[in-house]
């Protein structure tokens, strides 16, 4: 087997130390253009963009497109209105409320096509022909209190859907409620400022109306905070590991390049900003540093050895590349496996993140090596200050003493180690085994107000002091009624005879969680039927003309008694129940209180099942339900995916590139163990898996392999030309402080999306921080002990790895060339 990779990374070598210039002129080229994809990015915020591909979600789209909002914040064409009082069904507020509608109605640019309101029925219910608002507003005033009252009532029992519109705390006794829901639909959604201005013309009516408005784009505001305090902490940190003012200002010169790249592409590819991409800026700033730290501290190893600069360079290029390749691409198994999710928002993340990875890896392992050589030698010609060029960490320092623990244990008793770590991981992951999934639609929203050490921060990065929305979403989520219904989406001709005996015959013998005994309880156009039925003598006699089996459900001449309910006061509630084609209708059952979701999806499918036309369910319950298990999926998928992805590229990689296949299996080793232990953290402190953090263990290989990948591939060289224990303390020693100064700074760059207004954005980013402190302690204190049991297993008779492979056709250095160097030590340095 002949590869050839050294020539390509010697001929990347050479361009970068003997054309540095052009390399730099080159990447900034390219910058300007990804830089015109900047100004296109547009974003998507709210919970619908990780639910709009469930069936569930179809199905409540077309529940509001046939007829109007039945839930939740509505469609984009409809405007909801909040009303709250001492007693929102009392004269003067179903006035205001009705005065409303009809201001915003009057303005021709609002393009209002219908309003809907408890105050509306009431008044249709004094008043059959009150059609307008006008008719109702004039309904209203003329009414008596005891006749509003007793309308108020009549239409609690006959109008299914009044009661809905209503608080929890109504009272048909005493005709009140100290909340009302109004809508007012819009012939489109192309309304310039249309909530700003509904809110304007609202306000102008007096009392507590408001509007429910739409979800706040935190986006920005997320940004705004995240960006410069991650800035900061990774500022603070370079400055610590570089101790170089020059060194500084090129590597974030170099992440500056790596996020407009990122960004640029997004732009250009269409791709839309959500919430989960706030956490690539951080993840890339994080993965650009390490790579930045290795590749400097590697450089200033040789220089002070004496080397020139080119060769110091190629020396580190020659070793760096290889590894940077290799992260670059387990990392990049990891993000591309979401593209298994369910959830569009985490499928563009996964290219977004893996896309960045490959742009980082182009710049920090060719553009940064060639601006340090360009700028090292204006250093030679110009009299430029060099505060520190020493390397991070040294065998004689505080730091290295503390890095060779994991050494120490690996020479006098890895087996024992490794399987107290054995079955320590196995309790972990036991315990972790009870890990929760779940679907929450506070995931995406922020705080009512941000907390005060946010607000207190200057003007331009401080959070509004409350989002509006929050406010009114918490209030109506605590005065109504949301979550008790199951809905279904029942398609079919609904004009053939038996298509009302068939909604009515899925109501008998209702499922455990669904209410009601031998009936449940529903509302559908049947039930409008029997209500009319009940206080109409003439549409009374008109069913019983056409009801063949006398159960009180026509199945016969429906289009008649469909235009007879429509000519009737219960034409509205026909709109509510049948689409206007006569080829749909909206089922609505109630469910018990306290009902799980699993349950209730449960019975609902099984309920859909019992109908002869084709019926769908859905419903906070079920569509919450269908997420949380497309979450669990996703994890699971993604998981194995990205292990065995990452397994198999590392065994070909260090099978082609060292000879040594099995090395790959040792790297991947020490992550398993950091996987369970990010798990188990989870569960300890009470975090779901969700639709944002569903991608946290795949990010955890992807980033554990880094630090894992940086130890094995320095060992491999290091192994060729020295014993192991001297091979492995100076791996640990020499790589450990790199790894010590990248895991800091990506910490704290990473652990800053806990500013993230969005809640699940912030428990992000700390299990993200955590995996990446579980990926360097297993990285420095349990893989030594793997590579010298690796060592025993598959090296205890030969230096040779693999006996059927032979060192000459994979292209490696000979080794064993007694004192090459020249050095005196009898052997043949890596740097050298």
């Amino acid at each position: 087997m002949s590869v050839d990779y050294q020539a390509a990374i010697d001929w990347v070598d050479d361009r970068i130390a003997n054309s540095p210039g052009r390399i730099i002129v080159l990447f900034l080229v390219v910058t300007a253009a990804f830089g015109t994809g900047l100004g296109a990015i547009e974003t998507e915020t709210g919970q619908e963009q990780f639910i709009e591909d469930l069936p569930s979600y179809n199905a409540l789209e077309d529940i509001q497109r046939d007829f109007g909002p039945s839930f939740g914040s509505g469609p984009s064409t409809s405007t909801t209105l909040l009303q709250e009082g001492g007693n929102v069904l009392s004269k003067p507020a179903m006035e205001r409320l009705l005065r409303a509608q009809q201001r915003v109605a009057d303005q021709s640019e609002m393009r209002v096509t219908d309003t809907s309101s408890p105050a509306a029925t009431v008044a249709r219910t004094l008043d059959p022909n009150a059609t307008t608002l006008d008719a109702q507003i004039d309904a209203i005033e003329r009414a008596s209190p005891a006749e509003i009252d007793a309308a108020i009532r009549t239409a609690a029992q006959q109008n299914p859907g009044f009661t809905d519109q209503l608080s929890t705390d109504f009272n048909r006794r005493s005709a009140s409620a100290s909340a009302a829901e109004a809508t007012i639909t819009h012939g489109t959604d192309d309304v310039q400022d249309r909530e700003d201005r509904v809110r304007r013309i609202v306000g102008s009516v007096g009392g507590d109306i408001r509007v429910l408005g739409s979800s706040p784009d935190t986006i920005t505001d997320s940004l705004t905070l995240v960006l410069p305090a991650a800035f900061l902490f990774i500022v603070l940190f370079l400055v610590v590991a570089y101790r170089d003012f020059a060194d500084l200002v090129l590597g974030v010169v170099s992440i500056v390049v790596a996020l407009v790249w990122t960004f640029g592409f997004l732009g250009l590819a269409g791709i839309k900003f959500n919430p989960l991409l706030v956490a690539v800026p951080p993840l890339l700033i994080a993965v650009g540093i390490d790579f930045g730290i290795h590749a400097v501290n590697r450089y200033r190893e040789e220089r002070i050895r004496g080397k020139d600069i080119e060769e110091s360079m190629r020396l580190t290029t020659d070793q760096l590349l290889v590894a940077f390749f290799i992260v670059t691409g387990t990392t990049v198994i990891g993000f591309l496996s979401n593209l298994v999710s369910a959830f569009p928002p985490t499928r563009d993340f996964g290219v977004a993140a893996a896309v960045g990875i490959v742009f980082t890896f182009l710049i920090f392992g060719i553009f940064l090596p060639a601006a340090k050589v360009y700028f090292d030698r204006l250093r030679e010609r110009y009299p430029i200050p060099t505060i520190s060029d020493t390397p991070l960490g040294s065998e004689e320092s505080a730091l290295g003493r503390v890095l060779s623990g994991g050494v120490v244990v690996a020479e006098r008793a890895p087996v024992l180690f490794l399987l107290v770590v054995l079955v320590g991981t196995a309790v972990a992951g036991s315990y972790a085994t009870g890990v929760q999934t779940g679907f929450d639609s506070d995931d995406f929203l922020p705080a009512e107000e941000p907390p005060d050490h946010l607000q207190a921060l200057p003007e331009p990065i401080a959070p509004p002091p409350e989002y509006q929305y929050v406010k009114n979403k918490n209030f109506r989520e605590r005065r109504f009624d949301l979550d008790g219904d199951v809905l279904f989406y029942v398609e079919g001709p609904m004009k053939r005879d038996d298509a009302l005996e068939s909604l009515h015959r899925a109501t008998r013998n209702p499922p455990e969680t669904f209410r009601g005994d031998r009936e449940a309880e529903v509302n559908s156009i049947v039930t409008v039927i029997r209500q009319r039925a009940e206080q109409d003598p003439e549409f009374r006699r008109l069913v019983e003309r056409n009801d063949q089996n006398d159960n009180g459900i026509p199945d016969q001449n429906l289009p008649r008694i469909y235009a007879a309910l429509e000519d009737s006061p219960a034409s509205d509630q026909v709109d509510q129940f049948l689409g206007d084609d006569r080829r749909s209708a909206q089922v609505v059952y109630k469910v018990d209180d306290g009902a799980a979701n699993d349950a209730v999806t449960a019975d609902a499918y099984a309920v859909a099942d019992r109908y002869r036309q084709e019926a769908s369910p859905t419903g906070f319950a079920v569509i919450f339900e269908e997420a949380g298990d497309l979450i669990l999926e996703t994890v699971v998928e993604s998981l194995l995916i990205t292990l065995a992805g990452a397994s198999a590229f590392l065994v070909v990689i260090y099978w082609v590139l060292e000879g040594r296949p099995s090395l790959g299996i040792a790297n991947v080793i020490p992550i398993g163990v950091g996987v369970v232990f990010v798990v188990a953290s989870m569960r300890y402190a009470g975090v779901k898996f969700n639709a944002v953090n569903g991608t946290i263990l795949a990010i955890t290989i992807g980033l554990g392999i880094d630090y894992s990948v940086h130890i094995v591939h320095r060992f491999a060289d290091e192994f060729e030309c020295r014993d192991l224990e001297p091979a492995l303390r100076r791996t640990i020693v020499g790589t450990g402080g790199a790894l010590t100064g990248s895991m800091l700074t990506t910490v704290s760059g990473v652990g800053v999306l806990v500013l993230a207004l969005n809640p699940a954005v912030g428990v992000f980013g700390l299990l993200t921080a955590l995996s990446v402190v579980y990926a360097y302690l297993v990285s420095l204190f349990v893989l030594p002990s793997v590579l010298v049991v690796w060592d025993r297993v598959c090296n205890r008779t030969s230096r040779a790895f693999g006996p059927d492979l032979s060192e000459t056709d994979l292209g490696w250095r000979p080794v064993g060339e007694a004192d090459a160097d020249g050095d005196g030590d009898g052997d043949v340095d890596v740097d050298d």
